[in-house]
């Protein structure tokens, strides 16, 4: 009901023996007739009045003991980092949503670039997307929409009513059904100056050597190491530090994010499972950047946003193959 609330409208409460919800008297209803509760695992809802606040916290300890919850911090125990580790490995359902997701994402957006024109508003092409993908019952927590010397001079060219003359950027996180995933594309209506060129070249060379690292019962660490030594290689050592690098995704737009300095997170020793996605976003000073989403195969890496509408650069490509998938030209 209220996307900037810090605590869901909706608590669920789960002990050895039963689950229920907990929900505003205001919503109960709603809740019965389009969700069925039952259906998926819940054996009530309970319902408090919308006007006492702390309600729901006290039905919460009364049904549940409150020895730990994902973060509010009068239930005992803060375990969203165990159930973070919980949920990386996505069941097979979970993944074959995940694939849906990708596939209609990339989809919206690539038609939405095909059909971008030169003068249009950053707005307008905004507003097309989120529309689009509402349309599919996706939301976006994440929505980059810049263009021309924006995109050159800032990671995060946010749309502003600009008007967009020869390149556009969008660089979007999507959820649906409380999972994540996200892309970035480009669109030209110009060739593309050859320092540009040679900075999206460089881009995904780092990718290619981040997924590289991305295998089964390897740490995370490995990831941040290859990362490291690949902006070294293509001569941007230390560029990570400009801009977030991605990580795994799923129920969150990014289930937690470290880069090479943080050796000290738990996270870094985190090893990789069947079934995790990770959605990787290396960048560039100067307008590269690249991000897609992928799910860990024991056989390697799904790539699942994608569409016939334009497929990412294969490592291996040269550059003018590289050109037609990530930057869609007119």
């Amino acid at each position: 009901m209220d996307r900037s609330a810090p605590f869901s409208d909706l608590w669920a409460v789960v002990t050895r023996d039963d689950a229920v919800l907990i929900a505003s008297e205001v919503e109960v209803d709603r809740i019965l007739a389009e969700y069925s509760p039952r259906s998926l695992g819940f054996d009530e809802v309970l319902a408090v009045p919308w006007y006492d606040q702390d309600r729901a916290l006290a039905v919460a300890i009364e049904f549940g003991g409150g020895t730990a919850s994902d973060g509010h911090p009068g239930l005992g125990e803060n375990c969203f980092d165990k159930l973070v580790t919980l949920r990386l490995n996505l069941s097979d359902p979970e993944q074959d949503d995940l694939r849906e997701l990708g596939a209609d994402v990339a989809e919206v957006v690539g038609h939405a670039l095909r059909c971008w024109r030169p003068g249009q508003h950053d707005w307008v092409l905004q507003a097309n997307l989120v529309g689009a993908l509402l349309e599919r019952g996706i939301y976006t927590p994440v929505m980059i929409v810049g263009g021309d010397e924006r995109v050159r001079r800032f990671r995060h060219p946010l749309a502003g009513g600009r008007s967009v003359s020869s390149l556009a950027m969008v660089a979007v996180v999507a959820e649906r059904g409380g999972l994540h995933t996200a892309i970035t594309r480009y669109v030209t209506s110009e060739p593309l100056p050859s320092e540009l060129l040679r900075l999206f070249g460089a881009v995904r060379r780092i990718e290619h050597e981040i997924l590289g690292a991305c295998r089964v019962g390897e740490a995370y660490s490995s990831v941040l190491i290859a990362m490291d030594k690949a902006y070294q290689h293509e001569g941007h050592a230390q560029e990570w530090e400009k801009h977030y690098q991605g990580g795994p995704i799923g129920f969150a737009q990014r289930e937690f994010e470290i880069s090479p300095a943080n050796t000290e997170s738990k996270w870094y020793k985190q090893r990789i499972e069947t079934g995790t996605a990770v959605a990787w976003n290396p960048s560039l000073s100067g307008g590269a950047k690249v991000e897609d989403t992928y799910i860990v195969q024991a056989s390697g890496l799904e790539l699942v946003t994608t569409s016939s509408l334009g497929l990412p650069f294969s490592p291996g490509d040269d550059d003018s193959a590289w050109i037609d998938g990530i930057v869609l030209g007119l």
